[in-house]
């Protein structure tokens, strides 16, 4: 399935004052995707786009991975990583659903401002940092205790050594 998407020439016009039909291959775009796999390539796409656009969401994932990377130096217990891996999952999908509204509302609106428009994008940007704050509550009561005292040992044996 094609549609076609009016875009005007670079001088508005394709010669005769009317805009020129661009043929586009959106199969499947308006449809349920037949199987699972297509559903994961799409879904991929949207983690990619987020990825490539978002610099917020690049910063999530590098977040996340130190603390999963800190969670396994400091020998978490199975639970303790697994709070850890919800807390990011919960962050970067906050991060997900935030592209997509505030790409909705620039698709609705186009380049006019709208109150409305200004709400839903300060709203879901606020989930997002409500749930990023959320994640430092978490990495604080777990990664920074342990983090402490491990740094402590480390700072004993060495003055020891000396």
């Amino acid at each position: 399935m094609t549609s076609e998407l009016q875009t005007p020439d670079p001088d508005g016009t394709n010669g005769n004052g009317a805009t020129q039909p661009t043929k586009i291959d959106r199969e499947l775009a308006w449809r349920i995707a037949p199987s699972l796999l297509i559903s994961f390539k799409y879904a991929w796409a949207g983690i990619s786009y987020a990825f490539q656009t978002q610099r917020n969401f690049r910063i999530h994932v590098i977040l996340g991975g130190l603390a999963l990377g800190v969670g396994a130096f400091l020998h978490f217990s199975a639970v303790e990583m697994s709070i850890v891996g919800l807390t990011i999952g919960a962050v970067l999908a906050m991060e997900l659903l935030n592209t997509a509204i505030e790409s909705v509302v620039d698709l609705t609106v186009k380049q006019n401002y709208h109150e409305l428009a200004r709400i839903a994008k300060d709203c879901a940007a606020a989930a997002v940092l409500i749930s990023a704050l959320a994640a430092i509550g978490v990495a604080s009561s777990l990664i920074l205790p342990r983090l402490f005292i491990k740094l402590w040992q480390i700072f004993q044996i060495s003055s020891f050594l000396q």
